[in-house]
This record gives C-alpha cells, structure tokens and sequence, in this order.
C-alpha cells in the first residue's frame, strides 16, 4: 500500500502578533504578578493537497485567520477561565479576579480575553490557538489536515510549541 503524500506550510507574519497582559500561577498557592509581553506566533499544517488546488490551504486565508485570532488577544488582560486558584466573575461592565479567595483585580470587561485554559503559559496559549484554528480550518472545503502545530514566543528566544496529529 502507497504511503499517504504529506506536506507543510507555515505563517509567520510580523502581523501575527498580540501585546497582552498576563499572570500565572505556580505549585502551591504562589502567583507572579500582573505584568506583559509582546507575543509572536507561527502556524504550521501539515497535509494533503486539494486535489484541484494542489496546496494544503490557501496561505491568504491562513493569514486571515491568524491575524484575527491575534487580534482578539491583543491589548488584552488574558485571563485562564480553567484555572482552579482563580474565581473569575462578570459583573456588568467588569471582569473581577480573586486568586485563592482574596480579591485582587477588577478590570474592564472589554480589555479582557476570557480564555478557556488553565493557565496563560506560552504552552496553554500555543495550545488554545492550534485547537481554534483547526476546528476552523477542518470545516472548509478541500483542506485535508494531518498535524498542526503553533508556536507562541513570549520573549526573543523563549516560546512553547504546540503540536497536534490529527485523524
């Protein structure tokens, strides 16, 4: 039996970037304080042709989609909606954050991206932005993926890659 003909391409643009303010939470009842960073990813999927295009996906359309994924997490506060020391609530106009029951920020709503992960790591990020663009990417036509990965850096050389096999 023939093997199943795979190839890849990645995106990364000087686009494909948010600047968002973070916190995370250690082992024990330990929490870094509020601070940002100026965050930059890349995409990689991995796949089979279009049988009438002969690519794996429109790079145009992959551009889009990472540039406004990013662009909802930019200039925001991001905040793990999984996260068990976090008790997040929305009140009105506002998002407040207690960690471990002693309330400590209040923010407005519209500066905050609610996200559902445990922690805004790079890792948890990298992971959360691979699952949104394929189950975007997987419903359109004539795109047959394999395996996407995302890379979210946080700092010049300092980034968490995520990488997922699909089917």
């Amino acid at each position: 039996m023939a093997g199943r003909k795979q190839f890849k391409v990645a995106v990364s643009k000087d686009n494909h970037v948010f600047a968002s303010a973070h916190f995370i939470t250690f082992p024990g009842h330990r929490c870094e304080t509020l601070h940002g960073h100026n965050y930059r990813t890349q995409v990689v999927v991995e796949g089979g042709l279009d049988p009438e295009a002969h690519y794996v996906v429109d790079f145009s359309e992959l551009k889009q989609l990472m540039k406004r994924l990013t662009d909802e997490l930019d200039h925001k506060v991001l905040l793990p909606m999984q996260n068990p020391k976090l008790q997040v609530g929305e009140e009105g106009e506002t998002v407040t954050v207690a960690v471990n029951g002693k309330p400590r920020y209040v923010f407005p709503k519209i500066d905050c991206a609610l996200l559902p992960i445990p922690n805004t790591t790079v890792e948890m990020l990298a992971q959360y932005l691979a699952g949104r663009v394929c189950r975007e990417l997987t419903t359109a036509p004539g795109v047959d993926l394999m395996a996407i990965e995302v890379e979210v850096e946080e700092n010049f050389g300092q980034s968490a890659t995520y990488r997922e096999a699909l089917g």
